[in-house]
């Protein structure tokens, strides 16, 4: 597993633990809600950084008889698998059996194009240690001077995608701020652009990937064929519930304003639409409390007080003779 996805997902389910704890805190029928806000929220964060840093953009795997080393006439049974995604490729070679010419055939290659990042150097890195055969032949067909293109292809296509997902981060993050504070609509609107910027990632990673016509992988007598990957299909779907959770949200500021408003604890009127105990509405404020629970202010005539003590002290004055 990618170590960078770990730490991803260890940070959230951190944050998703402690809340769970600090859960039983929430009084009232609110508990629910916050809870599915939370999760939700945390998965689309998780979603959108996860899919940022995956290798599994596009995957094709396959089961083949190759050869192992280059000339040579030894062959091996092996499953090949190949994994694109933002910054690179991962290739995987797996021997079937695992044991076979004497040695233990279990390979996990990465190359990566990043900035700042050489892939040709890379790639002959590979060719000095001397790795299998089917590592540097798909290696091979990904690097710079491969008349396939697939290097310029699919760096263009993961440079787009990713800065359109960091765009998408940082509008859940002022989603996430905003439906805290009393500008529930704006929230609405940074959670709506949060789908609207992941699926143009998806639009710029697809238009990118089909720019030149499909370089055949040709491994022994069989073909590597690759497809969408789980990174893809999860954004398209945080995407699209993004989307429909902002024009929602939307929809209710102007249709009902006074129940979003109480649905996310900012404020309970004289007319309440959740029944039962105010308090029991979520975290309220004593000043969101409704004038009926407030005592009556009672006026105070201080200057009144104060005037007739003053004559008191000098009844002689014209003013305190009237």
């Amino acid at each position: 597993m990618d170590t960078t996805l770990a730490v991803i997902i260890a940070i959230f389910l951190t944050s998703l633990i402690i809340f769970i704890i600090i859960l039983p805190g929430i009084r009232g029928k609110m508990r629910l809600f916050w809870m599915l806000r939370v999760v939700t929220s945390l998965f689309i964060g998780a979603v959108i950084l996860a899919a940022n840093f995956s290798s599994e953009w596009s995957v094709g795997q396959v089961s083949t008889n190759m050869s192992y080393k280059a000339f040579s006439s030894e062959w091996i049974s092996a499953d090949v698998g190949l994994q694109i995604g933002l910054g690179g490729i991962n290739i995987t070679l797996t021997g079937t059996p695992v044991q076979q010419l004497n040695e233990i055939i279990n390979y996990n290659e990465e190359f990566t194009w990043h900035l700042g990042e050489n892939y040709a150097e890379e790639y002959a890195e590979a060719l000095e240690k001397g790795l299998p055969d089917p590592v540097l032949y798909l290696a091979e067909k990904f690097s710079p001077n491969s008349p396939c293109g697939l290097h310029g292809q699919y760096r263009l296509a993961g440079h787009y995608t990713s800065a359109t997902l960091w765009v998408a981060f940082l509008c859940w993050l002022l989603a996430n701020v905003m439906l805290s504070m009393p500008v529930l609509v704006y929230g609405s609107h940074m959670l709506l652009a949060t789908g609207i910027f992941q699926l143009l990632g998806l639009f710029f990673f697809s238009m990118a990937t089909s720019l030149t016509p499909p370089c055949p992988l040709r491994l022994g007598s069989a073909m590597l064929h690759t497809h969408r990957g789980p990174a893809f299909w999860i954004t398209l779907t945080t995407g699209l519930l993004c989307v429909l959770l902002g024009l929602a949200m939307v929809v209710a500021h102007r249709i009902q304003p006074h129940r979003l408003k109480v649905l996310f604890s900012q404020s309970v009127g004289e007319h309440a639409v959740l029944e039962g105990n105010p308090e029991e509405v979520g975290f309220l404020s004593p000043r969101y409390r409704s004038t009926a629970e407030s005592p009556e202010p009672q006026d105070i005539p201080l200057s009144e007080a104060s005037s007739k003590a003053h004559c008191e002290e000098h009844p002689r004055e014209p003013n305190c003779a009237l």
